[in-house]
């Protein structure tokens, strides 16, 4: 997704281009930072309509008024599809809303967030306090500031769920390469017996499901004995939004009812979006991401990646 820099607001209004020929305009009353780390461009705004909004590179990450929904949706499908889920990755997830939900879980007892710049990290902390809620102090949570390719690649460690909660594969971007077979080969390899994999796939929306979802999801399908795609309406990110869960065992199918036992099982705080219902309807796909899978032959590579426009 190409956008405009800081420079081009226009009496303090961010304009974030969706496609080639279509931008949306959102007014800011406050910019609390804007600057570049060694990564990427980084802006922390603030507007009537989200609340307090983290930008990378332009592109909308994540809002106080609906980061729950994406963030609830990322973790808690695997989580609570894992019989037992102790010792969990996370890959990305500077704001902290990733880490914060993993934690609500009475089963973990330890999680290694591994995201590859610290600036980041350390803006969110002092500028986005209600998305990481306190998780970055928790003791049971491991930061570690270095690239998830190449940390996993060297680690012998192994993880009943794996999470990634990554940027969106942009050419020239830090995370391209964080969604490709190499990749989820070297992650498959950390995962125990039965466990799960999930990450962000991009848009699912009608007019951009190809631009990099459905390309993620036939990757993983490749990579693994089983992958199950799924999607939420994320009002921030404009469009139906894109996830996918992998693993090498098989994916059980719970009901409503069983989800919301789970979750009354094991959380230790109610949710504000996931429950049975939004569960099932989660994976109940529009029939145009289902002929959208149907037609994907790209395998994303790492001498092939597949972009986000």
């Amino acid at each position: 997704m190409a956008s405009y820099p800081m420079e081009a607001i226009t009496g303090k209004w961010v304009i974030e281009t969706v496609m080639p020929d279509l931008a949306v305009m959102l007014k800011v009353d406050d910019v609390l930072y804007s600057g570049h780390t060694g990564f990427q461009r980084v802006e922390v705004v603030h507007s009537n309509v989200y609340g307090r909004s983290l930008l990378l590179d332009g592109k909308t990450q994540s809002t106080e008024r609906d980061e729950h929904i994406y963030h609830e949706t990322l973790v808690h499908p695997a989580l609570l599809l894992h019989p037992n889920p102790r010792h969990v990755f996370i890959g990305g997830g500077g704001e902290g809303g990733t880490l914060r939900e993993t934690l609500a879980h009475r089963t973990v007892a330890n999680v290694v967030m591994v995201d590859l710049d610290r600036q980041v990290v350390d803006l969110c902390r002092q500028h986005l306090p209600q998305h990481h809620q306190g998780a970055f102090d928790d003791p049971r949570a491991t930061l570690v500031f270095d690239d998830a390719r190449k940390y996993l690649a060297a680690s012998s460690q192994q993880f009943d769920v794996m999470i990634m909660d990554l940027v969106d594969p942009l050419e020239g971007g830090p995370a391209y390469l964080l969604y490709t077979e190499e990749y989820y080969n070297i992650a498959r390899a950390r995962l125990k017996p039965g466990g799960i994999l999930a990450t962000q796939s991009g848009p699912a929306g009608y007019l951009s499901l190809r631009e990099c979802f459905t390309a993620i999801y036939k990757t993983l399908e490749n990579a693994f004995a089983y992958a199950v795609p799924y999607q939420a309406h994320v009002p921030s990110f404009i469009t139906l939004w894109g996830f996918t869960m992998a693993s090498d065992a098989p994916l059980p199918n719970l009901t409503p009812d069983e989800t919301d036992r789970r979750i009354a099982q094991r959380l230790t705080r109610p949710l504000r979006h996931y429950d049975g219902e939004s569960h099932a309807a989660m994976f109940a796909l529009p029939r145009h991401i289902r002929e959208g899978i149907a037609a994907e032959t790209r395998i994303n590579r790492d001498d092939a990646p597949v972009f986000m426009v």
